[in-house]
């Protein structure tokens, strides 16, 4: 087995990335768009809440004001697990799957309140979902 000038096997796979790639990178700018999103959405809930139309006699009903602060916190969450993404660790990944599912929970009991921005948000979470996804089983196939 031929060795390169760093004594290393040039031959030899090694398992560390130093960043994130492809559908990985994908993923980590979406989450933190949809942070963003999240945060702008907790704001002006918690700033405006009169701006928020609140529907009568709905199953799961906080006031607009509990709702912003739902979203201003896991919207910080998210963004912060997407700049995380970028170093391609594992835990990362996980921890971005998790966040993005919680956010689509988030983001469908808001239907009510906002219904095109949750709209949005819930297709963010699904591209992000599988983004992740589909980077763990093409990480999986180079190895």
């Amino acid at each position: 087995m031929a060795s390169s000038t760093s004594g290393a096997p040039t031959g030899a796979r090694t398992s560390r990335r130093p960043l994130a790639t492809g559908w990985t990178f994908f993923a980590a700018a979406l989450m933190i768009f949809g942070g963003a999103m999240a945060i702008f959405e907790g704001i002006s809930a918690i700033a405006k809440n009169d701006l928020v139309v609140v529907t009568r006699h709905y199953s799961y009903s906080f006031t607009a004001t509990g709702w912003g602060w739902v979203h201003l916190i896991l919207g910080f969450l998210v963004a912060l697990a997407g700049v995380a993404l970028f170093t391609g660790a594992v835990w990362a990944r996980v921890v971005g799957i998790v966040l993005a599912g919680l956010a689509m929970i988030a983001n469908f009991l808001w239907l009510p309140y906002y219904p095109f921005w949750a709209i949005v948000l819930i297709a963010i979470d699904i591209f992000v979902i599988w983004a992740l996804c589909a980077g763990m089983t093409q990480e999986a196939d180079e190895v």
